[in-house]
């Protein structure tokens, strides 16, 4: 099984999975209908599953219009609407789509009402991470408290190194950016941003990204390393925090203000 990515508005990705064989698609926050209609008119598909990861409108806003023309079912936190979703999950449910099993994770942080989706393909696992987690970032705080995306961001780091991370923004380059600021002499860093710039130089999406380099590059699963913190607290002009939960609100709002 794999993920590709369909660009929408500026910098969304909506991912999604095609089955050439049974000519079946099933899409994660589809916020444009019309790049997924477009996508299946031109390949002859049909979309038979949406998996929705929270309630911003660049995530929900293509769901009436694909359901209407589809009539699939969609996945989505229990908060949301009979009219957006039609099978509400919550932590610990599992789902199957086109007999892949996913676990559902509830993720609060950057929304309250935030959930991910955990699979396995070939052996290999995969998190479906709406705007939860980015490749070298994580989501505004704009409903959950720090607490609650700190303890999102250790559960995340707990993954297998290997399992691919699908955030569904191209932030890259920027999270990089402000990354480098915190920590500049953090080689897999300067590596992982030297790979982003050429994919982006390319035309190429950033994502997938992988736990492990998310571990090795990311300061928001790097809340714990003494450098981060610092760094952080530099920028902010203020002196490192000494707890765990303040130390990740300071790189939070460090990023915020840069």
């Amino acid at each position: 099984m794999t993920f590709f990515p369909l660009p929408a508005f500026n910098d969304n990705y909506i991912w999604v999975h095609h089955d050439a064989t049974k000519k079946q698609l099933w899409a994660v926050d589809p916020g444009d209908a019309s790049v997924v209609l477009d996508y299946c008119q031109s390949n002859d598909c049909r979309l038979v599953a949406i998996l929705v990861t929270h309630h911003h409108k660049d995530h929900i806003g293509g769901v009436k219009a694909l359901v209407e023309q589809f009539h699939c079912p969609v996945y989505g936190p229990k908060t949301l609407s009979p009219e957006v979703v039609s099978q509400s999950v919550q932590e610990g449910d599992l789902i199957s789509i086109q007999n892949t099993e996913l676990l559902v994770i509830e993720t609060p942080g950057h929304t309250l009402d935030h959930v991910c989706y955990l699979g396995t393909s070939d052996e290999t696992p995969f998190l479906l991470c709406g705007d939860t987690l980015f490749r070298g970032g994580c989501g505004r705080l704009f409903e959950g408290s720090p607490a609650q995306m700190l303890n999102a961001m250790t559960r995340i780091r707990e993954l297998p190194a290997h399992t691919l991370v699908y955030g569904t923004h191209e932030y890259t380059l920027a999270n990089y950016r402000f990354a480098l600021a915190v920590e500049p002499d953090n080689q897999a860093l300067i590596a992982a941003n030297n790979n982003a710039a050429e994919l982006r130089s390319n035309g190429l999406p950033t994502l997938p990204s992988t736990i492990e380099q998310e571990r090795q590059s990311n300061p928001f699963l790097r809340f714990d390393v003494g450098s981060v913190i610092q760094g952080a607290a530099t920028l902010l002009k203020e002196a490192p925090a000494t707890d765990l939960v303040g130390a990740f609100a300071q790189i939070r709002r460090a990023k915020d203000g840069f």
